[in-house]
C-alpha cells in the first residue's frame, strides 16, 4: 500500500475526528452540528481557523482557550489523534478495496458513540442511526461494484441477528444492557458482518473481555464495586474496532485449529 496513501487517509482521520468533538459536544444536547460555529463552552468565543487545527492548535495554544485561558479538555486532541491513527491503521488493513469506505464510517460512529457513552452513559439515536444508514450505504454500494449481493444478504442477516440477540438479552434481564447496547448491538452486526459473522463474535468476546478486566482492576483497586456501572458501549466499539484491525488472522488461526484436517486427525478421520 502506498505510504501516500495511507498519510492522506490519515490526515482525513485527522479532520474527521476534529468533526467527532463537535458531535460529541452538541447532539446528547440536540444541538445541531452545523450551527453555530465552534466556539468555546466557557467564554463562548468564536475559534478562529487558526485555532481550529486538529492537535497542533491544541498544543501551539498551551491546552488554554485563547480568549479566557480556561484549560481545553484533552478529549479533543485526543479524539483527533486517535481517529486519525484508526484511519490510517485501516488503510494499511484495507488498502484501496470496497471494505475501506464503510470500515472509516463505521469506525467514525463507533469512535463519537464510546465517547458519548463513556462521559454521559448515553447512546444517542442521531448517532447510531446516521452510522448504520452510512456504513449500510458503503456496503450496498461495494455489493453493486463487486457484485458481492449474497455477502450483503449475510451483512444484513448479521444486523438483524446481532439486534435480536442482544433484544432477548435486554428483555430477559434489563439490568444487564440498556436499550442503547441493543442498538448498538445491530450497527455492530451491519459493520461487521461483510466481513462474516465470526467478526461480529469475536467483537462481542474481545469487548467483555475488556470490560471484565478492567472492572475487575477497578474492583481490586477500591475504586469500584460490584454495582459500580461501567460504559459497556465503550468495549463494545474497542471490540468492533479491534474485530476490523487485527480479528482476521485470530478468526483464521481458530478455525484452522478446530479443522481436524489441519491437526493431525487420525489417518482413519481423514478418510471418512
Amino acid at each position: 500500500m502506498s505510504p501516500i496513501f495511507v498519510v492522506i487517509i490519515g490526515l482525513l482521520g485527522l479532520a474527521v475526528g476534529s468533526f467527532l468533538n463537535v458531535a460529541v459536544s452538541r447532539v446528547p444536547a440536540g444541538l445541531s452540528v452545523v450551527r453555530p460555529r465552534s466556539a468555546c463552552p466557557q467564554c463562548a468565543t468564536p475559534i478562529a481557523a487558526r485555532d481550529n487545527i486538529p492537535v497542533v492548535s491544541w498544543l501551539l495554544l498551551g491546552r488554554r482557550c485563547r480568549a479566557c485561558r480556561v484549560p481545553i479538555p484533552a478529549r479533543y486532541p485526543l479524539m483527533e489523534a486517535l481517529t486519525a491513527l484508526l484511519f490510517a491503521a485501516e488503510a494499511l488493513r484495507f488498502g484501496r478495496s470496497e471494505m475501506l469506505p464503510a470500515a472509516l464510517v463505521f469506525t467514525a460512529g463507533l469512535l463519537a458513540l464510546a465517547a458519548c457513552d463513556a462521559e454521559l452513559f448515553l447512546l444517542p439515536l442521531r448517532l447510531v442511526y446516521p452510522t448504520l444508514g452510512l456504513t449500510a450505504a458503503c456496503l450496498l454500494a461495494a455489493a453493486a461494484a463487486t457484485g458481492q449481493w449474497q455477502r450483503l444478504g449475510v451483512t444484513a442477516a448479521c444486523g438483524v441477528g446481532a439486534f435480536a440477540l442482544f433484544f432477548a438479552l435486554h428483555w430477559v434481564r434489563p439490568v444487564w444492557l440498556g436499550f442503547g447496547d441493543v442498538r448498538l448491538a445491530g450497527l455492530l452486526g451491519t459493520g461487521l458482518g461483510w466481513l462474516g459473522p465470526s467478526y461480529f463474535v469475536f467483537a462481542l468476546l474481545a469487548g467483555s473481555a475488556a470490560g471484565l478486566l478492567l472492572a475487575i482492576a477497578l474492583m481490586a483497586a477500591g475504586r469500584t464495586t460490584r454495582h459500580t456501572r461501567l460504559p459497556f458501549g465503550v468495549f463494545l466499539a474497542a471490540g468492533a474496532i479491534a474485530a476490523l484491525l487485527v480479528g482476521a488472522p485470530v478468526i483464521h488461526w481458530y478455525e484452522s485449529a478446530s479443522d481436524p484436517y489441519t491437526m493431525g486427525a487420525p489417518l482413519t478421520a481423514v478418510r471418512r
